[in-house]
């Protein structure tokens, strides 16, 4: 019998995460969203956000032992984030292997970043007790090797979109950009929203999407930002990400 679409997925994710699973009902508890049944992911985010967070401050500690703990705080932030993970979970294909409800379905939520987000970290949890730490451990390692081989150490690159931008503004002498909700969809860790960054006297605002209040401001200040150091090339440069 040919297996179904997403028992292929499955399948393939396991082989992807260098794991496969003794008890298969932990990886469909993993992937599965409140939208589909009352037995969802969400208590296996937690675990797996702890998981995460250690194993990345781990590699990092031991990756780059010439930097202090601040500098290794921003840098892990960098890496631990939705968009990263969102981003790590589409690489996977995890939004084939997703259980949804049919309104999400309808709306897309298989591509939506706060929902692969959530699922990366509850398959780091499921993979923990399926067999233990350890594994779970190398799941991750496996997946973000490449990116803490490859970040920008430099302290300025550390920084935020919205941390870059005002430093920026600031060492012209302009004043502190303006966030506003233009629009919320959804609510708890659901919502989709609309958020402007204004620049005020420069007369630009940006304006950005993303799932949460605060990921939508850093995808505005990052698009203010390109827009200040291309007006402002020798103000803007050095705050601009390479």
């Amino acid at each position: 019998m040919k297996p179904s679409p997403r028992d292929a997925a499955v399948r393939r994710l396991q082989a992807a995460i260098g794991h496969t699973f003794a008890d298969p009902a932990l990886l469909d508890r993993a992937l599965t969203h409140r939208s589909f049944s009352s037995r969802h992911n969400e208590r296996f985010e937690f675990v797996g956000d702890a998981i995460l967070n250690y194993t990345v401050a781990r590699m990092l500690f031991d990756a780059y032992p010439q930097l202090p703990e601040g500098r290794l705080s921003r840098l892990r932030a960098n890496l631990v984030n939705q968009t990263v993970l969102a981003e790590t979970a589409a690489a996977l294909n995890i939004g084939d292997a997703l259980l949804l409800g049919a309104g999400e379905l309808k709306s897309g939520g298989f591509r939506r970043p706060s929902i692969l987000a959530d699922a990366m970290e509850a398959v780091f949890a499921a993979v923990s007790f399926d067999a233990d730490f350890a594994a779970a451990e190398a799941v991750v390692r496996r997946l973000f090797a490449e990116r803490v081989q490859t970040i920008d150490c430099g302290e300025k690159e550390a920084k935020d979109a919205k941390t870059r931008l005002q430093e920026a503004l600031q060492a012209q002498r302009f004043a502190l950009p303006k966030y506003r909700i233009d629009k919320q969809e959804g609510e708890g860790s659901g919502a989709w929203f609309t958020v402007s960054c204004d620049l005020g006297e420069l007369g630009f605002v940006s304006t950005a999407q993303a799932a949460g209040r605060r990921a939508a401001e850093q995808e505005a200040a990052k698009t203010a930002l390109e827009w200040f150091a291309a007006k402002y090339p020798a103000a803007g440069a050095k705050h601009r990400r390479r």
